[in-house]
């Protein structure tokens, strides 16, 4: 699995229960190390044995966990730099969502070796989506799940998600569209402002 998958649990767990929570997780994994590299590739083995020290230390089931990840990525000020490449999806949520299906192309232009899972977008009705989110990376309907929460609250609408099963392989994520704008979303501008 690519590091920057491991490093963003990595960054969750460190900034939501502090590092040496963090820490006591490396050291029970058994994997010898307490840091992932951002641009190494993890074996399987070795992400799925993190991942499941994660769950018995924080004592929550872990695709709740991959959620609240999920969430992270978009609302911590840390990770903006992500926030910036989902929101250049569209205007609104609904182009946000249409926009879904170029997700691993457009990270794989970010980083060149990371190789995300296929999302398509089927519009069941006005306002009802499913997201099909294809099998290859463990727990991965999960953060989508947490990614497309936040960002409903970044761009102010309401909405209902429920990861609904699967189909033809891939986990299936429903997406109810309540109201789109039912708050003040959070300001975006084109360009990036520096200090």
């Amino acid at each position: 699995m690519h590091g920057l998958i491991n490093r963003a649990v990595q960054a969750f767990v460190s900034s939501t229960y502090g590092t040496g929570r963090w820490t006591d997780i490396m050291d029970a994994s058994g994997l010898g190390f307490t840091e992932f590299e951002a641009m190494l590739v993890y074996s399987e083995e070795q992400s799925e044995r993190m991942l499941r020290a994660v769950e018995q230390n924080l004592e929550r089931p872990l695709p709740e966990i991959l959620e609240d990840v999920g969430t992270f990525l978009v609302s911590n000020p840390q990770v903006e730099a992500l926030r910036r490449l989902l929101r250049f999806g569209g205007v609104n949520y609904v182009d946000f969502l249409h926009s879904l299906d170029d997700l691993p192309d457009r990270a794989r232009l970010a980083v060149s070796d990371l190789r995300l899972p296929g999302l398509e977008l089927i519009e069941q009705a006005p306002g009802q989506f499913d997201l099909l989110c294809q099998p290859g990376v463990p727990g991965y309907a999960q953060v989508m799940t947490g990614v497309l929460r936040a960002m409903a609250d970044d761009y102010g609408a309401l909405v209902f998600l429920e990861q609904s099963g699967s189909q033809d392989g891939a986990d299936v994520i429903s997406i109810t569209l309540v109201e789109s704008e039912f708050a003040e979303g959070r300001t975006f501008d084109l360009g990036a402002h520096t200090l």
